[in-house]
């Protein structure tokens, strides 16, 4: 049986959920992601915004000089998460293997149900107008007998549309395209593939697989695979829905102004304590080594780790360790401009620990339960500590949620976990892109 997979890429999500709750917004250029004069970055853009050179990833700041008309959103977290759940529901209805990849895209495995669904192309047109009719927002859509093809279709189809691969057609497709369209590929791979003279996939896919892997190793060999349309590299390597445990779990904050306060710097070091130890509840994990990142007003960055005799996911815990790092390594008066939480050595056994201890770790977490709860129905900043409450931190919102659907630790089929707070490694760009 041919396998059929297709891609949903929603357009331009948050402009999109934006624009339902503000009509007015619709054809102006919108960017979502904070003020025009904040430190952050561009969450998301409009196609208006887009033409003037806008694009997500970028420097707030820079979004502004670019286009001194556009209107700045802060953004609302909750929104995406309910429409993202929506899509998700809608997606279940075509097939029962359904991977979010994001918040905002995600995989389904068509392959057998052309009995329900009809020929490949009419059932993506089916999937298109359902999604637009039940939630009012737009996406594109890829198909292939691939993951790989199936995502590069639905950026090629953008936007509002559909687009498939007849099976026998993924190298001839991809030919024509710029190596920088394989997923996977940034900016210092393509810099490195431009250097001997390859600029298309076509070019890439006449090498030899031995000459790739001398260059690049590993990697070299998964581009030789990814260039004839097939699923090669971590990303790709697993079914649809079969996901492993993230191997870290991470929060940053950049300040709209250094800072050399020491309770603004307390007080923020608290907060994404908080967040990361939500995450890792939302998984059921523990971490056992916790790492602070600080950076100065002059980029000077620095980490410092330590690890805990046992494995947590407790707020308090985790803030503990934070603010003693903190305090080991700050000189009280340099200004600080960013300060990262980042939990590793994540397991899903907490260790062993003091029994005396035991009875009120355990009404704690039950506590942080209770509270998550709260927090997802009502939205992050309806409950916190009292110090945290004008910390003015809050989740980015093109961070993926906590709880993205079909993603969750309670729906885990096995031991392992499909859920994924961030992808692997596909290649050595991905740390910088």
């Amino acid at each position: 049986m041919q396998r059929l997979v297709c891609h949903v890429d929603m357009d331009a999500f948050f402009v999109s959920v934006e624009e339902l709750f503000d009509p007015s917004l619709k054809g102006k250029p919108v960017v979502v992601g904070g003020k025009a004069t904040e430190r952050g970055v561009v969450a998301a853009a409009s196609y208006a915004a887009r033409k003037f050179g806008v694009h997500s990833a970028m420097p707030l700041r820079v979004a502004a000089r670019l286009c001194p008309k556009a209107i700045f959103v802060p953004g609302h977290f909750e929104r995406y998460r309910e429409y993202s759940r929506k899509v998700y529901e809608i997606l279940q209805t075509f097939s029962p293997a359904v991977e979010m990849a994001s918040i905002d895209e995600a995989y389904l495995d068509l392959t057998g149900t052309q009995r329900l669904l009809g020929p490949a192309l009419l059932a993506a047109h089916k999937l298109h107008e359902a999604v637009g009719a039940q939630t009012g927002l737009r996406c594109s859509l890829g198909l292939a007998s691939s993951r790989l093809v199936a995502k590069v279709s639905s950026d090629q189809a953008k936007p509002n549309g559909v687009l498939y691969i007849v099976p026998g057609m993924e190298a001839a497709f991809l030919a024509g395209l710029e190596v920088k369209k394989i997923p996977g590929v940034g900016k210092k791979t393509e810099e490195s593939l431009h250097k001997l003279g390859i600029k298309h996939v076509g070019d890439l896919a006449k090498l030899e697989e031995a000459f790739l892997a001398s260059r690049f190793g590993r990697w070299g060999l998964a581009l030789a695979g990814k260039a004839r349309g097939e699923d090669a590299g971590a990303w790709f390597d697993t079914a649809i829905g079969e996901r492993d445990d993230p191997k870290s779990i991470s929060h940053e904050h950049t300040f709209r102004e250094d800072v050399a306060e020491y309770d603004k710097i307390h007080t923020a070091l608290i907060r994404l304590s908080e967040m990361v130890a939500k995450r890792l509840r939302e998984h059921k994990l523990y971490s056992k080594t916790v790492q602070l990142k600080l950076r100065f007003q002059d980029f000077t960055t620095l980490t410092r780790a330590t690890t805990l005799d046992h494995g947590t996911q407790l707020d308090g815990e985790l803030a503990t360790a934070m603010i003693a790092l903190f305090q080991q390594a700050w000189d009280g008066k340099t200004p600080v401009r960013l300060l990262g939480v980042h939990a590793g050595t994540l397991s899903h056994v907490e260790g062993q620990m003091n029994l005396l201890a035991e009875d009120k770790t355990q009404r704690l977490r039950e506590a942080f339960r209770s509270v998550d709860h709260i927090r997802d129905r009502f939205g992050e900043r309806s409950i916190s500590l009292g110090k945290t409450i004008n910390s003015g931190i809050r989740e980015k919102v093109h961070d993926n949620p906590f709880d993205l659907p079909g993603k969750s630790a309670k729906e885990k089929r096995t031991d392992r976990n499909p859920g994924r707070m961030q992808r692997p490694l596909s290649s050595p760009d991905d740390f910088g892109e």
